[in-house]
């Protein structure tokens, strides 16, 4: 099984749409080993104090917390980010990681730079792989991204913008 290391914005964009069929986080933890660092459980724990779409999503994945595995992780005093970008990118090196989940948008090239053999892979491009998988359609994965793109701001985003336009293209 494939070992995927996920940060706190992309756990939580995943919350956004915990509660959609297909429901894309319950995919990724049937088909991954979905690992987080202690930071980032920390991060989803604040985040659930919000009493706003972020805090209802964080809300999803802690409830889902029994079938991630949490792990320690060192944090790297030069990373530029906050703890739990900085422990997942360290625990991702750490453990040889398959994948790496991250939505920092911003922040991306850093992020990707850090990593030494794990592939960086956005919200938006795992919901796109998720497609000739057969796990979703790519209305669906539209709909979801269209949701998420609502509840985290990303209307505006390129990047969710293309990964749209190609979804749309697969469509029948």
């Amino acid at each position: 099984m494939a070992v995927l290391i996920a940060d706190t914005s992309a756990l939580v964009s995943l919350g956004t749409v915990a509660t959609h069929d297909p429901n894309p986080l319950g995919i990724i933890l049937d088909h991954h080993q979905v690992t987080i660092p202690e930071q980032v459980v920390s991060e989803v724990e604040e985040t659930a104090m919000y009493e706003d779409r972020s805090g209802t999503a964080a809300e999803a994945v802690l409830d889902c917390l029994p079938k991630f595995t949490v792990r320690g992780a060192k944090l790297n005093a030069d990373f530029p980010l906050d703890d739990g970008e900085n422990a997942a990118v360290s625990l991702a090196n750490e453990l040889e990681a398959t994948q790496f989940l991250c939505d920092e948008f911003n922040q991306l090239a850093l992020v990707h730079a850090s990593l030494v053999d794990t592939r960086l892979v956005t919200t938006p491009t795992l919901l796109l792989a998720l497609v000739p998988n057969g796990h979703l359609t790519p209305g669906d994965a539209e709909d979801l991204l269209s949701t998420m793109s609502e509840a985290r701001s990303w209307e505006e985003n390129t990047y969710v913008g293309q990964t749209k336009a190609t979804l749309q293209r697969e469509q029948p």
